[in-house]
């Protein structure tokens, strides 16, 4: 590759999850190894607009998350950070976020979910994360639907109801491995 070519698209691993699940902390956690050629990135950096603008917008939440998603992916696949592995963090269908990394021509993509008990997830998001608006039965049926997807796509679930966060950062670790290894 010259200094003027553009760098090949990375592999990105896309974790998903609700919120309070622990996909966050574990992604904090795997960028905090600092490992060489991995990129970490979290998809609200982008911001998250007002119910009302989402509605406007992009017609509802679901819209907003296809948007954002493709955004995310269309960025990460032009490399400009020129990583070996990108790791996005997103509350995102794992259907959606196959379907955006085969439509951006990502050939080494793979979704994760994590997953928790609700009680340790509502648990969380009342104490620890300070956001009790979460802990919610929307919330709720939200990580179930994650978790009937992952299961319907054979995806892999990263469940932390009852781990260090170590642990989690582990198993993304190899996660991750195996997507750099398949280059």
């Amino acid at each position: 590759m010259s200094a003027t070519s553009a760098p090949e698209p990375p592999a990105i691993l896309v974790v998903t999850g609700a919120s309070g699940a622990g996909k966050s902390t574990l992604v904090r956690g795997l960028a905090a190894l600092g490992l060489r050629g991995v990129g970490c990135y979290e998809l609200d950096t982008m911001g998250i607009p007002s119910e009302a603008e989402i509605a406007a917008r992009f017609g509802g939440g679901e819209g907003f998350q296809a948007w954002a998603l493709d955004t995310w992916i269309e960025r990460l696949a032009r490399n400009d950070d020129r990583v070996a592995v990108a790791v996005l963090d997103g509350s995102v269908r794992p259907r959606a976020a196959r379907d955006t990394l085969a439509r951006h021509g990502i050939v080494r993509g793979a979704v994760v979910l994590v997953d928790c008990a609700y009680a340790e997830r509502n648990a969380r998001l009342r104490g620890s994360r300070g956001q009790p608006e979460l802990a919610t039965a929307q919330m709720d049926a939200w990580a179930a639907y994650l978790r009937g997807q992952a299961d319907a796509l054979d995806v892999p679930v990263l469940d932390t109801t009852a781990t260090e966060p170590a642990v989690g950062v582990a198993a993304l670790e190899g996660h991750v491995a195996r997507l750099r290894d398949a280059g």
